[in-house]
């Protein structure tokens, strides 16, 4: 989680109106809830709005299983659309979108 949360721009907002520290405690329920979960990623695309600041749109397939009782697994697709800006040489999500696939 703190990998994952170092990604996230202080000045973070969602269309949900999510801040920074919201999807931060969104995320870390989400992975105390998920213990295992396997990404496929594919980057559908990049463009840089200068040398500070770029989109992105990302598919991610989540692979991961729904009890610890079972070998059923769960898989699911979303759709992100990032804004990254770069902040102390590292990139950041400062705005993000997403919808499920399938």
């Amino acid at each position: 989680m703190g990998a994952l949360r170092e990604l996230i721009a202080d000045d973070y907002r969602d269309g949900n109106g999510r801040s920074a520290d919201e999807i931060r405690r969104y995320l870390h329920g989400y992975l105390i809830a998920h213990q295992s979960i396997h990404l496929i990623t594919r980057i559908d695309a990049i463009e840089l709005e200068g040398s500070e600041v770029a989109r992105a749109q990302v598919t991610v397939g989540m692979l991961g299983r729904e009890s610890d009782s079972s070998w059923d697994l769960a898989a699911d697709v979303q759709r992100f659309d990032l804004r990254l800006a770069r902040e102390d040489g590292e990139w950041r999500v400062t705005r993000a979108g997403w919808q499920q696939e399938r």
